[in-house]
This record gives C-alpha cells, structure tokens and sequence, in this order.
C-alpha cells in the first residue's frame, strides 16, 4: 500500500494552475490556523508556569501572528479589557526562546479586533443550534484577519488521547466593522480516528461530501499538522468525489489527483 501510494503520488499530481492556487490557499489558510493553535498551546503552558497568581484573572486569550511572530495574549475580566500577559514565538516555536511580556496595558487596534470577533464567535456558538460539542471534545475558537478578510474558525478538539478528530468544524466571517454577515458548518459530521502504537498504522483517511468541497480543507490540513506528530500515520486521505487529496505527515506537503487516477491506479 505505502508503494503504491508513492507511484500514485509521483505520476498523478493535479497539474491544473485553477487546483494549484487553491491547493496554495489551502496551505496558507492552514498555516494561519495552526500558528494561532501551536501559539495556544505553548502559550498557555507557559502563562500557567509563569504567573499562577494571575490564574483566577484571566477572562480568556487567542493569538494572532504578525509576520513570523506569533503571539498568545492573555486578558483580564473587564468590559474593556487589559492585558495580563503576552508570549511570542517564532516559527520555530521553540518555548525557550519565547518572549514573555507581563506588562498591564490595553488592548491595541489589531488585538481589539482578534478580542471582538472572538468573543462575538463565543456568543454565537453558545446561542445557535449549528453549532455542536460532543463527548471527550472541545470547541476551539480561533480568529484569523488576512488583508480585509476576517473570520472566526471552530475547531472539535479531543479532550483525550488516542483519538484524532476532524470534522464538526465550523467557519464564521465578519464584515470591517466586525459584524458578523455569514456562518457555515464545514464538515456535516465528526469523524474521530483513533491511533495507537502500532507501527502499522501508516496510512489514514476520510471521505469529503459535496457540500464540504472537493479538496482537503485547512481545517483538516491543520488538524495533521498538530496531531500527526503523536501517531504513525505517513499519510492521511481526503476522497471526493472528483479528487483525493494526500497530506505528507512527514514532509508536511499536500498533493492532489483526480479521484479517476487514483480509481485507475487502485485497481491496476
């Protein structure tokens, strides 16, 4: 199987300029999501080391990246809020190296932006019946603002191990005045994939109805990203039913083919 998914990979690649820019905006939007995550997760490690005397103050965080820098800001209760701390990293996100900021002040323009549209998102989900939790998972709220564009993803994460979780995502977008103008299910369902310590779980995958699109989204692209590193998988599929999208977990790379191609190569 590994074998026969290198050929596939080699010989039948979407060459379509139309599937390669959307296979780069895949890989960026994904990118963003998971800098904002990866900056979470340490962040908060580090806040809680850090500053436990400021535990009980905070009323939440998110991060946001300028440029190589990814930043993890924590703020207080307050209606219009202070920041408790910031923790910046760079792309290689080495805690070390992280700068730690502990100095009271308000938010900026941008973070005042990242604060709003976060917590009109919260206010949102906890409110509408699109949105759904499930068992031993969390709903992970993540801002992103790229040029004009900004939005809220939501992403299911697994309260447990063993078990990495795509779907049940949501994708929720604001207007320049951070109004919010649309909301979308990404996925219609949650598809959990359990993993263990076998060295024979190399290849994983899942199936894209109509409706969620032809291709891997970013969500799932920054899912791998994060969880793959706790598993044996070399690669995760996406079938559709015009393409199958194949991401590298090792190499971090994404490759798309026609789902004809793939039909073709399968059966030979």
């Amino acid at each position: 199987m590994k074998n026969l998914l290198l050929v596939i990979l080699t010989f039948y690649m979407v060459p379509a300029v139309s599937q390669e820019k959307e296979k780069q905006a895949i890989l960026d939007e994904a990118t963003l999501l998971y800098n904002s995550e990866r900056a979470s997760w340490h962040g908060t490690d580090i806040f809680m080391a850090k500053f436990p005397e400021k535990k009980d103050k905070i009323g939440g965080y998110f991060s946001y990246s300028v440029g190589k820098l990814h930043t993890c800001l924590f703020f207080d209760k307050e209606t219009s809020p202070n920041v408790l701390a910031t923790i910046a990293f760079n792309d290689s996100f080495v805690v070390e190296a992280a700068e730690v900021n502990s100095n009271n002040r308000k938010l900026n323009t941008l973070e005042t932006d990242y604060y709003t549209i976060r917590q009109k998102a919260l206010a949102l989900a906890q409110n509408d019946s699109l949105f759904k939790v499930y068992n031993n998972t969390n709903l992970n709220f993540i801002p992103v603002i790229a040029g004009n564009s900004k939005k809220v993803f939501v992403l299911t994460g697994p309260s447990i191990t063993g078990v990495v979780v795509f779907g049940n995502d949501y994708l929720i977008e604001f207007d320049k005045k951070n109004n919010i103008t649309s909301k979308k299910a990404l996925h219609k369902n949650i598809i959990p994939i359990n993993y263990s310590d076998s060295e024979n779980e190399i290849a994983t995958m899942h199936n894209h109805l109509p409706e969620t699109g032809e291709f891997i989204t970013a969500t799932d692209v920054c899912t791998l990203m994060l969880y793959s590193q706790y598993t044996h998988w070399s690669q995760h599929l996406v079938l559709s039913k015009k393409y199958v999208s194949v991401w590298d977990c090792a190499k971090e790379s994404l490759l798309i083919m026609t789902t004809e191609a793939w039909e073709k190569m399968t059966k030979d």
